[in-house]
């Protein structure tokens, strides 16, 4: 009765709590999400010591095999690839044997995606680098921990970082005027890409790209007139950049122009 009183009395407090849990509660959620730890297990693949995949289902081809990605790649389950958007995603693994593992987690880039064995059925998997594995062991210990094959970890999504490198934006073979298709790189912050949209030279409409596969993103329109801008969206928490003019008005396939800008 006491606790019905005093609601009576101050009808505004609780209007004034709902609007705010209303206005903040699905960002915090998935803010409080990402940090926390959560179980799942772990492979390697691709040679001891080595980088990790040629290319991946990501696109990034040849970018696996250098800094920044280098050493740091990983092919994830489909509930982590999300078709292909969670492409760029970062995470930070940790086993948690403490015989052999180190206490620092490593952290790896999505590159690519592990369709079957341990990574079907929904569950949550990293088939990582043999570099990155052995990462996580205590020092002297890398080859006795791939040794163990499927490890239990832990894991959590962590901002992504490209010191001294901006967003980019590489033009897949065989575009057109009329089939424009683009490849997101070095994204920082979320690292992976909701939406994209184009703007054309003299114009002031922003026309949506589709998904296409990986990170890659197309439009078909046209004719197409350079320059272009690009505006993205993450995915994960919905923020937005816009580039302007990054691609030139004479541009051509295969080539990768780089913005002045990142989300961090």
């Amino acid at each position: 009765m006491r606790g019905g009183r005093k609601f009576a009395a101050l009808p505004w407090v609780s209007a004034v709590v709902v609007v705010v849990v209303l206005f903040l509660d699905p960002l915090s959620a998935q803010l409080a999400a990402d940090l926390q730890w959560k179980p799942a297990t772990a492979t390697w693949y691709g040679d001891p010591e080595g980088d990790g995949s040629d290319g991946g289902a990501c696109g990034y081809g040849t970018l696996v095999d250098v800094r920044p990605l280098r050493a740091r790649v990983g092919a994830v389950s489909p509930v982590l690839f999300k078709d292909g958007e969670g492409c760029g995603a970062c995470y930070k693994v940790k086993c948690l044997d403490k015989n052999i593992c180190s206490r620092r987690a490593v952290t790896i880039i999505v590159t690519d995606e592990c369709p079957g064995g341990y990574c079907s059925g929904g569950n949550v998997h990293f088939d990582l680098s043999g570099a990155a594995f052995g990462r996580m062991a205590i020092f002297g210990e890398n080859g006795q921990l791939r040794d163990r094959g499927v490890l239990p970890v832990i894991y959590r999504r962590t901002r992504c970082k490209y010191p001294g490198k901006n967003i980019a934006f590489h033009v897949n073979e065989g575009s057109t005027n009329y089939w424009l298709s683009l490849l997101v790189e070095f994204e920082d912050g979320d690292g992976d890409v909701g939406s994209m949209h184009i703007r054309q030279a003299g114009s002031s409409e922003w026309m949506e790209m589709k998904h296409v596969w990986g990170a890659t993103w197309c439009i078909v329109a046209g004719p197409l007139e350079g320059p272009f801008s690009v505006k993205m969206t993450t995915l994960s928490t919905s923020r937005t950049l816009s580039a302007r003019d990054v691609i030139p008005r004479i541009w051509s396939p295969k080539a990768t122009y780089t913005s002045r800008l990142n989300f961090s």
